[in-house]
């Protein structure tokens, strides 16, 4: 993302995992480290997709380290599609790589990699290890099985998104009464929207940061 990335190779369960890490400005000790999972590798999703940058540099400003990384089969990442359980088991491995223990964890995800971040939030809560918080944006509900979310995650979704509809989140969203919110006029990949999806998850963390 920047000069100051750091770039590395995690063991997973396929093998290596390609994962790139930013710091806060500044030397400051991260508040924990937020795993940001990228869209739909089948469909050219990698840790570099534009939304996925965005959400790393919300988390950056938020006082985080961001982490992001390459699912099976994409960049330095070994292995290949495993239809979205793998890519699991690799989101599992790059937090037990990286985290540090009992350090705090926020999951986010863009498209499939929402899904991603949903199923990797339940296993988390299943071991007694419940991350802080979700950030779903475009979550691939109309694509893939993604999980019930705590009460307050973070949903952002365009209103007219040609790869997820909106009708197929709030339906996902309506019987967990769960709040979405619908950024007019934007389609999946928030084209021209990146700074105001920016400001959206840095207000829902620190609206004085926004």
């Amino acid at each position: 993302m920047n000069s100051q990335t750091e770039k590395r190779l995690v063991p997973g369960p396929a093998g290596q995992v390609e994962v790139a890490i930013d710091l806060p400005a500044g030397g400051a000790v991260p508040a924990g480290t937020a795993l940001i999972c990228h869209p739909n590798p089948t469909q050219g999703g990698t840790m570099d997709n534009k939304v996925v940058q965005t959400l790393a540099r919300a988390f950056i400003q938020l006082g985080w380290r961001a982490v992001r990384f390459n699912f099976r089969g994409i960049g330095k990442s070994e292995g290949g599609w495993d239809e979205g359980r793998g890519e699991i088991d690799d989101a599992q491995a790059v937090l037990d790589a990286v985290r540090n223990p009992g350090e705090a964890l926020v999951l986010a995800g863009f498209s499939f990699g929402g899904y991603v971040a949903s199923r990797a939030a339940q296993r988390l809560v299943e071991a007694g290890e419940p991350a802080r918080r979700l950030v779903l944006v475009g979550p691939a509900t109309s694509r893939f099985d993604t999980a019930p979310v705590p009460a307050d995650t973070v949903v952002i979704h365009g209103e007219v998104d040609d790869v997820v509809p909106l009708a197929s989140v709030l339906d996902w969203a309506r019987p967990q009464s769960l709040p979405v919110t619908v950024v007019p006029g934007v389609g999946h990949f928030f084209h021209g929207q990146l700074p105001l999806l920016k400001s959206l998850v840095v207000r829902a963390f620190d609206p004085a940061r926004a």
